[in-house]
């Protein structure tokens, strides 16, 4: 049976969670964020999942928020952002790849359309 692979990052798992709560919380925050591409692409999945859960606007969505975000970005996804894409079905995010031209990292900007 071939199940999914996560990304790993070369970090344990409660480091790994840790990295996508702060990184989570800092775009929902901020609304716009610069990081390397592979943190991109595991927090873009993470916000697009957190703003469909603050979209259902419940007791229950806001406990789930709680549980994976800071408490003042639960408190701006619940309060903002789930009115805000409420007609909005998807595609929460945008990811613009940015190059250094003396390093050549890959960094991208993640910003909420």
């Amino acid at each position: 049976m071939r199940h999914l692979k996560k990304k790993k990052f070369g970090k344990g798992m409660d480091h790994r969670r840790k990295l996508l709560r702060t990184l989570g919380s800092s775009l929902l925050l901020y609304e716009k964020i610069q990081t390397t591409l592979q943190n991109g692409r595991a927090v873009k999945s993470y916000a697009e999942k957190v703003i469909t859960t603050a979209k259902a606007s419940t007791l229950h969505a806001r406990r789930q928020l709680l549980a994976k975000l800071s408490p003042m970005a639960a408190k701006k996804a619940m309060e903002v952002l789930g009115p805000k894409y409420k007609e909005r079905k998807g595609g929460y995010t945008r990811m613009t790849k940015l190059v250094s031209p003396k390093t050549g990292n890959s960094k991208v900007l993640i910003e909420l359309v």
